[in-house]
């Protein structure tokens, strides 16, 4: 198992899961990737979306209403089963939930949206990442990313430290380039850069 993987199951093991946080802890967590993150991904009731990172479901608990199909993809066993049980739509179809690397998962669809918020800093490939979401979009398609600002190489929460790799702007930009997305949006909350790319 990799370390990222292990590092999200103890958080399970631990009782930690983000979508039974105290309303202080999710105003902070909003930081990042709040109610201006969800309104750019511009969602309805015809829209299949890939949320990849989806953990225990923090931000999909909000964005699987909204859509026609949800699917979210974790590297994390445990993250996923929480998420299975988190995770309650308001619509016609159950949630397709995944525990596997993003980077290696043959998906059999497209989607009209993918996003994903804090997840890009555990991915190391990062062009490889942004060629398969280019891959994976429908024709007019959007992706919504969320990075960190913080340009730290470790992740460390008290019992464990993990090796992370810094987003920045530019070369979120010059990935997307490369990809053959097109940047529509850029904007910052107080912990992150959020982009919007076709």
């Amino acid at each position: 198992m990799n370390d990222v993987a292990k590092h999200y199951d103890i958080l399970i093991d631990e009782g930690q899961d983000p979508v039974h946080d105290p309303e202080q802890l999710k105003k902070y967590m909003d930081k990042w990737d709040g109610q201006g993150f969800i309104d750019k991904m511009e969602l309805d009731k015809t829209k299949s979306v890939l949320e990849i990172g989806v953990g225990t479901g923090r931000i999909a608990v909000k964005v699987a209403p909204l859509c026609k199909e949800f699917t979210g993809i974790d590297i994390s066993e445990k993250t996923i089963k929480q998420a299975k049980k988190n995770i309650k739509m308001g619509m016609f179809r159950k949630p397709e939930l995944i525990c596997a690397d993003f980077l290696g998962y043959n998906f059999s669809k497209k989607f009209d949206l993918i996003y994903s918020s804090l997840t890009f800093l555990h991915i190391k490939e990062k062009q490889k990442a942004f060629d398969i979401v280019r891959g994976l979009l429908n024709g007019n398609g959007r992706f919504v990313l969320s990075i960190d600002k913080n340009q730290d190489e470790f992740l460390d929460i008290g019992t464990s430290k993990i090796r992370v790799y810094p987003d920045n702007p530019d070369d979120i930009k010059l990935y997307a380039k490369n990809s053959g997305l097109e940047l529509t949006e850029q904007s910052e909350t107080e912990f992150a850069h959020i982009f919007v790319l076709r």
